[in-house]
């Protein structure tokens, strides 16, 4: 959970200190930005080629590397008197990041029970929601108050604690044996849909609240002083949303994902058409945001269960195409702008996410084939991961256990 909240921290830091970056190292504010851009693209590119490089590595050791690969950039960073060798700092950090993400689900709720392994990828999630809650917002105000070097210096020692006792106190033991290294109900259809759906629902997320700042000036008239206040509201509601998730995740998997989406779905159409309301505005914003967390952690839950090979190679898919949502939806938007102004981007957003839903719900009425016309387990397995030639048990985890 630190390592998550530090690696999240990390990525979103230079979005609260673009002009004090700027000024320190001469270079344009949107300069700065491609600082968080670069990131974004690095992890969707690097996620699922670092997964399948490191698939046979032992995970201790793998994430190890990882924290020290984040405690050294964030060292560098601190340091860095030009923005080359901070950009170079960045995109270590997004590299280290690209795996960790594939990586540490799997070695985390393989620790606990089956039954309860909804409730660890919340933990995790809400980890990951307090960087933007609490930690990006106070790394921006010691970034004013000091310099923003600073609070770059204090994640390496955050770092520097994960790795510690992930070295200390993680069991070492070779991926597949790990108790989490397959799904648990394997399904390649689902995979499909459930990727699709999240890319879906990732682009139509950013395509909208990239100029969320500008909306709710020139759209909902919010003075400057208050935009401040109501992005609080917005890290809240996305905290309290992956919070009651992460609650409900192992009774409703599958009923809380299309939820997610609607929901977002609902809050970007509703600030598209009420947004001019300011109240409106904050209610459907707080909506957006209640959604925004629970759609990635919910796909990354289905992960771990509809997962046709290993889970670290189908969470590594998962993470990278979220991010390529993410950097599509920012450049969809910048292309909607100049055309519908900027409540177009809200509903060219709510509209994808419209389809994510249809994604969704058109799984789930698809006829399942009797089991005698589903495709064998070694179709299944042979191009996602290690092949049995034994017949399928119950639970393919007893496989894995009994037959490493």
């Amino acid at each position: 959970m630190l390592a998550a909240f530090t690696f999240n921290t990390a990525e979103n830091l230079p979005i609260g200190l673009l002009e004090v970056i700027s000024e320190s190292l001469q270079v344009s504010v949107s300069a700065v930005g491609l600082l968080v851009t670069g990131y974004g693209v690095t992890v969707a590119v690097a996620s699922l080629p670092l997964a399948h490089l490191m698939r046979a590595v032992p995970r201790r050791h793998v994430l190890t590397g990882l924290l020290a690969a984040l405690v050294v950039s964030s060292l560098v960073a601190a340091l860095a008197t030009s923005y080359w060798l901070l950009l170079v700092a960045r995109l270590l950090t997004a590299l280290a990041q690209a795996l960790f993400w594939a990586v540490m689900g799997p070695v985390a709720v393989g620790l606990f029970a089956p039954e309860v392994r909804g409730r660890v990828v919340g933990a995790l999630s809400v980890a990951g929601s307090l960087a933007l809650v609490l930690g990006v917002p106070a790394g921006t105000w010691l970034g004013r108050q000091r310099d923003w070097q600073v609070p770059v210096a204090v994640l390496a020692g955050l770092g520097l604690v994960s790795l510690v006792t992930v070295a200390v106190l993680l069991p070492t033991s070779r991926p597949e044996e790990e108790r989490a290294a397959f799904g648990t109900s394997p399904d390649a259809r689902r995979f499909g849909i459930v990727l699709a759906a999240g890319t879906l629902s990732a682009t139509g997320a950013f395509t909208g609240f990239t100029y969320m700042v500008k909306f709710l000036g020139d759209v909902s008239q919010f003075p400057p002083s208050t935009v401040s206040a109501v992005f609080v509201g917005f890290g809240t509601a996305c905290l309290a949303g992956v919070s009651i998730t992460g609650a409900l995740l192992d009774r409703f998997p599958h009923a809380l994902l299309t939820t997610a989406v609607a929901t977002q779905a609902v809050g970007m159409l509703g600030l598209y058409a009420a947004g001019t309301d300011p109240v409106a505005a904050v209610v459907f914003l707080v909506l957006m945001g209640g959604a925004l967390g629970p759609v990635f952690m919910t796909t990354q839950n289905a992960m771990l269960h509809c997962a046709p090979g290993r889970t670290d190679i189908a969470l590594a898919a998962n993470s990278g195409s979220y991010n390529a949502g993410i950097a599509a939806g920012a450049a969809l938007g910048g292309l909607v702008l100049p055309l519908a102004d900027v409540r177009g981007t809200f509903l060219a957003g709510g509209l994808l996410t419209l389809a994510a839903c249809a994604v969704l719900l058109g799984g789930r009425l698809l006829r399942q084939r009797p089991e005698e016309e589903l495709p064998s387990w070694r179709q299944v397995h042979t191009k996602f991961g290690r092949i049995s030639n034994r017949p399928r048990p119950h639970r393919f985890e007893d496989q894995v256990r009994d037959n490493p």
